[in-house]
């Protein structure tokens, strides 16, 4: 059997701000797709791009690996990934097309593969896979079965787009063997975060999929199901990750994590019985950590950061994206955490349709009364396969995708421009270091009650007030 060589598609180098911030993690669905096919005996190697500039060094991989074949494996697991970049499905086009003058087989899986199957394919890829992909690749790389009789794949035939049946997705994790972690070098990736973080952050799963159904949230790959790892095989993991590879934090990657019964509870027991203490970051909701004994639980088992999507301090944008949260649970979860010693963190989301001035002050107000650790800004960004997408569908042009992460581009006929959503972005995180850095002059002088001094109560009760001169670009944009 003839080797195999995969890759991801992910550079770091084109994507400025993420490139900037410099907490680079490694191509996780990758890895778990070359343990896959390595347990099965298949040759595989492994070139990850994150780190390399352009593709001059995957295409001289590929090159090295004329007549065999080539699978370009996104890393579902990561939000940027999920994003469709555009800078990404350029470069992936250009790794097809190498592979193509090599005579090699391209298999395809990912995101903005699943969306845009027919351009893949026309840029040379023979296969898109379609959702979960590790059991179909298997079956492409080791079985003789023609295309049409396997499950949960695209192809070309006579010039036309054809679909198989999808595959179900897989319910036992722990048959899955750990990831390759072998197969790439992480020291690239932990001299970065000693740099820029001091400490060395990795990345782990423990579920695939989410049951939540908030209209914009795009699920091509593991869909509206939750499947779980157990914390037996999870905490072996982690302590492969610290005794092996320098690990120091975690980031659980999963949409939601710990929304089995019980799961948290029995994580956080084994976790205290190891010999190592880690600390670790997950994303959930505010809904779920209202429960006191899972918070304690995280707490205790190293859990120091959450982030949650809050989204809006608006209930009536939070209903219109099918979000199924409160402003009170919000407010109540977030409270729990800093009891219990744990940051939390808040997604927001600006520009949702239908989002007036009135909702965009009552974020900046939860902002004020919730104080979060930290925050992170998107703008709406309608993606195939959401109800969302079908929503502003007729509304979108030829341009769907951002080319990189930082673009914040409204693409459908908001409330206001585009261009008062970017400095909405730069002001509302101005905003925020501005409450965060008087909270913290408070607690130094040893202040209490909800005392603002006169410029904070002006910002508070006037939420653009000119801070920056992308402040006031926005002022002046409201004063028209």
């Amino acid at each position: 059997m003839a080797g195999v060589l995969l890759t991801n598609n992910y550079f770091l180098h084109l994507d400025p701000k993420q490139e900037r911030k410099m907490e680079p993690y490694p191509p996780l669905a990758t890895l778990y797709a070359a343990a896959v096919l390595r347990e099965a005996g298949v040759s595989v190697s492994v070139h990850d791009t994150v780190f390399d500039t352009d593709t001059s060094n995957v295409c001289r991989a590929i090159a090295q690996h004329a007549g065999e074949t080539v699978v370009i494996y996104d890393d579902g697991f990561n939000y940027l990934t999920k994003m469709c970049l555009v800078n990404m499905r350029n470069a992936c086009f250009d790794m097809i097309r190498t592979a193509k003058q090599y005579n090699c087989r391209v298999l395809v899986s990912g995101s903005d593969a699943t969306d845009h199957c027919l351009d893949y394919l026309q840029a040379g890829a023979d296969c898109i896979i379609i959702g979960e992909a590790e059991i179909t690749l298997l079956e492409l790389i080791t079985g003789n079965i023609p295309p049409a009789s396997i499950l949960g794949i695209a192809f070309l035939q006579d010039g036309n787009l054809h679909y198989t049946t999808k595959r179900p997705v897989l319910h036992d994790l722990d048959r899955l063997p750990l990831p390759a972690w072998d197969l790439i070098d992480l020291t690239p990736y932990r001299n970065a975060w000693k740099k820029s973080r001091g400490r060395f952050s990795i990345n782990i799963t423990t579920t695939r999929g989410c049951p939540f159904k908030c209209n914009w949230c795009a699920k091509p790959i593991y869909g509206n199901r939750y499947n779980s790892r157990s914390p037996e095989q999870v905490v072996e993991e982690i302590k492969l990750l610290v005794q092996s590879y320098g690990a120091e934090h975690v980031w659980f990657c999963d949409d939601i994590f710990g929304l089995k019964p019980g799961w948290i509870q029995q994580f956080s027991i084994l976790m205290q019985q190891q010999s190592f203490r880690i600390h670790y970051k997950i994303q959930c909701r505010a809904d779920v950590l209202l429960n006191e004994e899972n918070i304690a639980s995280l707490a205790a088992s190293g859990c120091d950061e959450i982030w949650i999507g809050a989204e809006s301090g608006s209930q009536k944008i939070l209903d219109a994206m099918d979000k199924g949260t409160t402003i009170d649970q919000i407010m109540n979860s977030t409270a729990l955490m800093k009891k219990h010693g744990i940051k939390p963190c808040f997604f927001l989301q600006f520009g949702y349709p239908g989002e007036e001035m009135a909702d965009i002050q009552k974020t900046m107000q939860m902002l004020a009364e919730c104080m979060p650790f930290d925050i992170g800004i998107s703008i709406s960004y309608p993606l195939p396969g959401t109800v969302f997408y079908e929503r502003v569908r007729a509304e979108l042009s030829d341009k769907q995708n951002w080319n990189d992460s930082d673009e914040l581009l409204l693409m459908y006929h908001g409330t206001y421009t585009p261009g008062f959503y970017k400095n909405l972005h730069r002001y509302a995180h101005q905003y925020f270091r501005l409450l965060q850095g008087w909270m913290g002059m408070k607690q130094r002088l040893g202040l209490s009650g909800n005392y603002w001094p006169m410029p904070l109560r002006r910002i508070m009760a006037t939420p653009y007030h000119a801070i920056s001169a992308s402040a006031y670009r926005l002022r002046m944009q409201l004063s028209k």
